[in-house]
This record gives structure tokens, C-alpha cells and sequence, in this order.
């Protein structure tokens, strides 16, 4: 007879079998929540690990000059600016070389007339030489090589530009991230408010005073709130990608930003003023005629080619048919070059210099109106900032005084929660126009720093 469990009949072998598979399933639902647990461990301690870096936006801008590759490509540019004129010197300085050579030669006695037309026995050649050559006179090379060294002065005003462009980048990237982050804590704010009216909307549906509408309409506020968040959270994520690919950092360091956005005080500047800072310090100006320069001297240059040049060469050195028996020569020359007919090429050339010439010279006043033109412009928008930051606290204030109305009269059943769901969204539009006008504030700061070259001084 089969052994069977005494208080509920189940036979004694499947008991022992279910109580087998219900351990198993207990013992593998703790490994997994176990492993689960050691993951979200392992994962919180990575994210510990992670480096951080704590950066105010004039470390941020300093940080781009240092890591930027484009700033490093720019002064890339400056070295190889430094070796061309190098080689543009070396054409003014003596070039010395030396050769050594030994040679067998058989000769056609025919080609000498008279000797027969016989081939003569072979005849040992040894030699060895040193020459020099100088260029004496030669105003064409002077203005080159003049050239080649204002050509370094432009490429390190280039690279200044650039240097200056990639910190007005940082510096828009950080003032960017701080909106968004600004962005992050509005929509938590939103959140947190939502919950509360949520809240308040159940309770007075539980004493009746409010309808399941009422209720819904109040999670369907809170849902939106949220979806808000995940996109601010998103973007914020984005903003400090871009900003740690300008500065030229590693992406897996966690920056901290120090500084915070809000409105500063500035020193007012008339037009005038502005202006003759920027004329001081905007390096793309220094820059640009610098460049003038630099196709006046190409021009002069090819115009000098018309003058006479005058070079020297000489040699000394052993040549003989056994080395031991090797006699010294030497050869000393100086030659005069004047030229006289080319088939027009260098006129052609001249034309073209002077063209060039004509060009840089439109471009160093085409700057000079796009600097006037940034430096108004920045001007201007800083003037509208701050008064859009006045309107927009203002009107942020304004939005809190109709939420807290409201609520209250929706506690006391004067109203339904569309009155104050309809507020809350009129103090969203508000928290985010103060963010945008202080964001557009800052902004100009920096852009009227650029426009007057003056970054460093934010």
C-alpha cells in the first residue's frame, strides 16, 4: 500500500517532489534577485568611479585653448609658416656642397681629329670637389623672405582667432548647459507641484467636493509634467556631450558646472566706446591687415624680378688618374642675371599680385564693417536682455500669485481644478521664459566679449 500523507492523503513521494521543486524555484528566485542586486551594485559603484571635473566657464574656455584639436591644427599652421621662411632664408645664405667621384673611361680617338679611329686603352678618373654658391644682389628674394616672416605673423594671428572662436564656443556650450540644467530642476519643480495638486484633487474627491474628471485632469497634468522632465533630462545629457567635445575632454568625465545663470551686472558702454576696444583687440583685424601686408610683398616681390641679381660660385678640388698623383683646381665665376624678355609671364604675374592686392584691401574694410556690426548687434541684444529678464521675473512672480488664488479656490469648491491646471501651465511658460531671457543675457555677454576680442576678461 503506497505511503501516503497522513493529514491531506497527497502520496508521500510527490510531496517530497513538491517540496523539492518549491525549494528550487525559492532558492533560484534569490540567486536571481541576488545577481540583480550585485548588478545595480556593480553599476552605482561604476558610476562612482567616474572621474569628475569641476569647471566655471572661464576653466571651460581655458581647458578648449589647451585641448581643442582644431586650436592644435591652428598652431600646426604657425610651425609651418616658421619652416617656410626658413627655406625662403636659405636661399639668401651660402650653399655648400662636396662630391667624390672615380670614373673608367675608353675614348673614340676620331672625335679628336687626326688620331685614327681607334678607341684608346682605358684611362683612370679620380676627383673630389667642394663648391659654394651665394646669391649676392637679389631684391626678389629679399621681399620673398620678408614675405615668408609676415606670413608667420598671420598664421599666429589665425591661430589667435581660432583660439578666440573655439572659447566663444565653450563659452555658449557651458552657458547652454546651465539652461538645461536650469530646464531639469523647473520640470522637477513641476513635478513636485503636480503631485501636489494631484493630491489635492483625490482629496476633495473623497469628501465630494470633486469629480473622477477632476481627478484625471490632474494626472494627465502630472503625466505631461513627467514626459517634460525626460526630455529636459535627455537634453541636459546632450548639452554636456557638446560641451565636453568642445573643451576637447573625454566623455566618460562627469562634469560639475560651478557657475550658475543668472543675471550680473555689467558696465555700461556707449558705441563709441565699444567700438574703439574692439579696433584694439579683435584679432581677425590685426589679422587682416597683416594679410595686406603680406600681398604687398608678394607683389613687390615678383617686381623685383625685373631688377639684375648677382650671384657668385666657386670650387676648388683634386682631379687626376691616380689618386696619389691628383692636382688641385679651382673655378671662381660670378654671374650677372638681367632679364629682359620673358613672353610677358612675369607682367601676367605682377597683374595678378596687384589684383590680390586690391582684394585684401576690400577685405580689411569688409572686417572692419563686420566688426562695427557685431559689436552693435551685441549691444543691443544685451540692452533687450536685461530688460527681458525684469519682465520675465516678473512675470514668474505674477503666475505664482494666480496659482496660490487658484488653489484656494479650488480647496474651497469655488472652482474646478481647470482654473488651477490652466495656472500651473501659465507658471511652466513663465519659469521657462526667465531660463530663456537669462540665458539670452548671458549670451550676449559673451558675444559682445568676442566682438571685442576681450574674452578673457568675463
Amino acid at each position: 500500500m503506497p505511503n501516503v500523507n497522513a493529514r491531506n492523503g497527497i502520496p508521500y513521494r510527490e510531496s517530497v517532489m513538491i517540496v523539492i521543486i518549491l525549494a528550487g524555484m525559492v532558492c533560484w528566485s534569490g540567486m536571481t534577485t541576488l545577481s540583480r542586486a550585485e548588478d545595480a551594485q556593480d553599476e552605482a559603484a561604476s558610476r562612482q568611479l567616474l572621474p569628475e571635473l569641476r569647471l566655471s566657464m572661464q576653466d571651460a574656455m581655458q581647458a578648449a585653448v589647451d585641448n581643442n584639436p582644431t586650436v592644435q591644427i591652428f598652431r600646426e599652421r604657425v610651425a609651418q609658416a616658421q619652416e617656410q621662411a626658413f627655406t625662403q632664408r636659405g636661399a639668401l645664405l651660402p650653399n655648400l656642397s662636396a662630391r667624390v667621384s672615380g670614373a673608367r673611361r675608353r675614348f673614340f680617338l676620331g672625335a679628336f681629329g687626326g688620331l685614327g679611329a681607334g678607341v684608346s686603352d682605358p684611362i683612370n678618373f679620380y676627383e673630389s670637389r667642394i663648391a659654394l654658391t651665394q646669391n649676392i644682389f637679389s631684391l626678389s628674394l629679399i621681399q620673398k623672405w620678408r614675405a615668408a616672416r609676415t606670413n608667420i605673423e598671420v598664421a599666429g594671428l589665425d591661430s589667435e582667432t581660432q583660439k578666440m572662436d573655439t572659447m566663444a564656443l565653450v563659452a555658449l556650450a557651458y552657458l547652454d548647459t546651465l539652461r538645461v540644467q536650469k530646464s531639469v530642476k523647473a520640470r522637477l519643480a513641476g513635478v513636485k507641484l503636480n503631485k501636489e495638486l494631484l493630491r489635492l484633487a483625490m482629496q476633495r474627491k473623497s469628501v465630494g467636493m470633486a469629480t473622477k474628471l477632476d481627478v484625471t485632469r490632474a494626472k494627465v497634468q502630472l503625466e505631461n509634467e513627467k514626459q517634460r522632465l525626460l526630455v529636459a533630462r535627455n537634453d541636459f545629457g546632450s548639452a554636456k556631450l557638446n560641451l565636453s567635445r568642445g573643451i576637447g575632454l573625454s566623455f566618460d568625465v562627469k562634469l560639475i558646472l560651478t557657475d550658475e545663470l543668472k543675471l550680473v551686472p555689467v558696465t555700461p558702454q556707449t558705441v563709441d566706446d565699444a567700438l574703439q576696444v574692439a579696433r584694439e583687440h579683435r584679432v581677425e583685424l590685426k589679422a587682416q591687415k597683416k594679410r595686406e601686408r603680406l600681398a604687398a610683398l608678394t607683389l613687390s616681390s615678383v617686381v623685383m624680378e625685373r631688377v639684375p641679381s648677382l650671384s657668385g660660385s666657386g670650387d676648388v678640388g683634386l682631379i687626376g688618374n691616380q689618386p696619389s698623383r691628383a692636382l688641385t683646381t679651382d673655378n671662381v665665376q660670378v654671374l650677372l642675371s638681367i632679364p629682359l624678355f620673358d613672353g610677358g609671364q612675369r607682367e601676367g604675374r605682377i597683374s595678378e599680385q596687384r589684383s590680390l592686392v586690391r582684394m585684401e584691401s576690400l577685405k580689411t574694410r569688409d572686417v572692419e564693417k563686420q566688426i562695427g556690426l557685431e559689436v552693435r548687434d551685441a549691444l543691443l541684444t544685451m540692452e533687450s536682455t536685461q530688460q527681458q529678464v525684469a519682465v520675465a521675473g516678473e512675470g514668474l512672480r505674477l503666475t505664482f500669485q494666480e496659482l496660490r488664488l487658484a488653489r484656494r479656490r479650488f480647496a474651497v469648491g469655488l472652482a474646478t481644478n481647470i482654473e488651477v491646471t490652466d495656472a500651473q501651465t501659465r507658471v511652466t511658460q513663465a519659469r521657462d521664459n526667465l531660463i530663456e531671457a537669462l540665458f539670452n543675457f548671458n549670451a550676449s555677454r559673451v558675444n559682445l566679449a568676442r566682438a571685442q576680442g576681450r574674452l578673457e576678461a568675463l
